[in-house]
């Protein structure tokens, strides 16, 4: 079989969601052994970890329900966010120069 149109990606993008769920278990798994073992003494640092790995798992979940779903909207969504933060304090041209959005 030729590997193309949606079954392709579907499967692919199915298999880079699980890597990400695994990843994001993972940080998670490290940041609480580490805190078991005394090994990191800063709730900062652990907090920080866990949240990445969080957020991370939730995005990877929501990829993973979109692809196996066809939904597009859960599917642009690791997008949306991105866009979002990267063109959150963008200048406005039109006005001051100093001024933000």
């Amino acid at each position: 079989m030729v590997c193309g149109g949606f079954a392709c990606s579907k499967n692919a993008l199915c298999a880079l969601n699980v890597v990400y769920m695994l990843v994001s278990l993972l940080l998670i798994g490290v940041a609480a052994w580490g805190k078991g073992l005394g090994l990191v003494s800063s709730i900062h640092i652990i907090g920080g970890v866990i949240a990445v790995g969080v957020f991370l798992l939730l995005i990877a979940v929501a990829g993973l329900v979109g692809a196996v779903n066809h939904h597009q909207v859960l599917l642009f969504f690791i997008l949306g966010v991105w866009l979002a933060m990267r063109f959150r304090n963008q200048k406005d041209p039109r006005a001051n120069p100093s001024a933000f959005l």
